[in-house]
């Protein structure tokens, strides 16, 4: 039971909650016979605002090309960061908007957004403008991450980025914060090697933590960096990716309480050593789940993404589903409205068309004959147009 304010009111046996509500009425009423009932989908790391695709780019990979030899030869980012900069807000937000969309009818209800294709001031501003429509126009729930330290702009050297990052993009955003404008959750920095080392990571994290952003960075991806490590120390609500993260980073980042959101389609179409899931569960680190929505890793579907965690990270589908609900939510510091069914919490849901919800993971790219319902606040935001017509079998 979902009240008006969007949280959850009741939850139980249907018997029990038919007795409670006997004489309540009700604005809508569901039939869930045979079907499951599972909180929304949280993808806990994005970049959906950008312009300018890289299929082109997928051949070269394909070819044997590495993420950093594209990079060097003035694709990867830099390509994206090209074609965002000539885009109009109302372009980026229109594609913006599809790809929110996209991500919804695959299940997604609370989704982390990223700036990041700008670096310089002025367009990572527009992208987080988009965010922030987005945040106020649409149902969907969101994190917005400040990303401007992704790459070095071109002419520029890491200490110079660095130093703009913290004299000029932070102290913006906190004007914007205080002025009401714009209202960014977390911050995030791409340290690796030939991009941000650790001294600059540290810096403009800690800068970002100072004007009130949640850390939540990449780190430890192409190379071992010592990111964890630094995460645990600054204490990183979150770090991504981490597929040469270090023993000791490990340890740290589990008495830390510093959740890893893996990543495992990155690993997959990169063909990187995949994350040590199996490692990071054992030793207690809570362990969530993300797209890595973004051009270099064209994936909407957090069911696909649940697949992958399973059949390449070694992780039980009950796992996965926890990675990529509650502990999702725990890695953008909102467990405790988001990403479980319990009173209280937010009327974020997901209803399948099969009474097993381990047909959601099973099912590899079946999600959209399999949800017939994403509800957020109580809300239906999408509904199955076949649904009810069809079996998920």
């Amino acid at each position: 039971v979902v009240c008006r304010d969007g949280c959850i009111k009741a939850v139980g046996q249907a018997d029990v909650i038919r007795n409670q509500f006997s004489g309540a009425t009700f604005e809508r009423i569901i039939d869930c016979s045979g079907k499951c009932v599972l909180p929304g989908l949280v993808d806990a790391h994005t970049h959906p605002v950008w312009a300018g695709d890289r299929v082109h780019e997928f051949a070269m990979k394909l070819a044997g090309a590495s993420y950093m030899e594209i990079h060097q030869a003035g694709g990867g980012i830099h390509f994206t960061v090209e074609h965002t900069r000539k885009a109009t807000e109302e372009e980026l937000f229109h594609t913006f908007k599809h790809r929110l969309e996209r991500m919804c009818r695959a299940g997604s209800t609370l989704i982390e957004c990223k700036s990041g294709y700008g670096l310089n001031l002025e367009t990572e501003l527009k992208m987080l403008r988009v965010i922030e429509r987005a945040k106020q126009s649409m149902d969907i729930g969101i994190s917005s991450t400040y990303c401007g330290a992704h790459s070095v702009p071109k002419g520029k050297t890491v200490t110079e980025a660095t130093d703009d990052i913290i004299n000029n993009h932070l102290p913006k955003l906190k004007e914007l914060k205080l002025s009401g404008e714009i209202h960014v959750n977390n911050i995030d920095v791409f340290c690796e090697k030939g991009v941000f080392d650790l001294d600059s990571t540290r810096r403009i994290l800690q800068a970002g933590k100072d004007i009130g952003l949640q850390i939540n960075f990449h780190g430890d991806e192409l190379h071992p960096m010592k990111s964890a490590e630094l995460g645990a120390e600054l204490g990183a609500q979150a770090i991504s990716h981490l597929e040469e993260v270090s023993d000791e980073g490990i340890t740290a980042m589990a008495r830390a309480k510093c959740a890893a959101v893996l990543l495992p389609t990155t690993a997959y179409m990169l063909r990187l050593k995949q994350p040590q899931a199996r490692k990071m569960l054992e030793e207690g680190v809570i362990v969530a789940l993300g797209s890595d929505f973004n051009p270099n890793a064209y994936c909407f579907s957090m069911p696909m993404v649940m697949h992958l965690a399973c059949v390449n990270m070694k992780m039980s589908m009950n796992e996965a589903l926890a990675a990529a609900t509650i502990n999702a939510a725990y890695a953008l510091g909102k467990s405790d409205t988001h990403g479980s069914i319990e009173t209280g919490k937010q009327g974020d849901l997901v209803i399948i068309n099969s009474s097993r919800w381990e047909h959601l993971i099973y099912q590899f790219g079946g999600h959209e004959a399999l949800i017939d319902y994403v509800i957020v606040k109580g809300k239906v935001i999408y509904q199955n147009e076949r649904c009810g017509t069809m079996s998920s079998y």
